[in-house]
């Protein structure tokens, strides 16, 4: 058997128990791994290792699967094994699955009833993020959301944002009523003196404009932190 062939041999075949379409197949997707889902988009693996081999490889590199989200397609082909082509398609299939969460999250006018309804619409959407940004839901008399809109992206551990910028905002949006939210890219969502701060300054601006501010609502990786709940407003 020639190079050529060993080559081709080794990079379409894998063995029984590392062929993860079969077994997406047999048991679902469920019962796949993170490589070995991250092995089905790759389609192949390199002439040294199989996809799942390869996949494997990448997760280790990049730590976890949060970095890989925020990988762009320049640092992925700086991993060995991966060309353009596979870079690309790891991309478009992390930016598709993201953009299915928020389609479904986010339908037409969504109602706010309680912080639970703030994070189902935006923390897939920001829970990755490396900057702060901060984010305004506008609401009307109603809660349901009339609009949405970044208003600043801060520093990593930081967002800077003013409290006029929120209610000019608001203004031209003939809102009701406001609920702002901001992500820690530390992952903790626990509020800090300045969002405390920045919490206490917007709703005494609010107050006087007369567009209420109904919460701050601060976003981790898994979970949230509603500073009205907390009593800080």
């Amino acid at each position: 058997m020639d190079n050529l062939t060993v080559m081709h041999t080794t990079l379409r075949e894998s063995p029984p128990d590392e062929r993860p379409r079969e077994k997406m197949l047999e048991r679902g997707p469920d019962a796949l791994s993170n490589a070995e889902l991250l092995a089905i988009l790759l389609r192949t693996g390199s002439a040294r290792e199989t996809a799942v081999g390869l996949a494997g490889k990448i997760l280790k590199e990049c730590g976890s699967l949060r970095s890989l989200v925020n990988m762009s397609v320049e640092e992925m082909t700086r991993i060995k094994g991966i060309g353009p082509v596979k870079a690309v398609q790891i991309k478009a299939s992390l930016e598709l699955g993201k953009r299915v969460s928020r389609q479904q999250a986010f339908h037409d006018s969504p109602l706010i009833r309680s912080p639970k309804d703030v994070a189902a619409l935006l923390l897939e959407d920001m829970r990755y993020l490396q900057k702060e940004h901060f984010v305004c839901l506008f609401l009307n008399t109603k809660n349901r959301v009339i609009a949405q809109e970044t208003l600043s992206m801060g520093s990593l551990n930081a967002s800077i944002v003013h409290p006029r910028e929120v209610f000019l905002a608001a203004i031209k949006r003939s809102s009701a009523s406001i609920i702002c939210v901001h992500n820690h890219p530390s992952g903790d969502p626990t509020p800090s003196p300045e969002d405390i701060d920045l919490t206490v300054r917007l709703v005494e601006a609010g107050e006087i404009i007369g567009i209420d501010v109904l919460d701050h609502i601060v976003l981790g990786d898994q979970g949230f932190v509603s500073l009205k709940e907390k009593g800080y407003m």
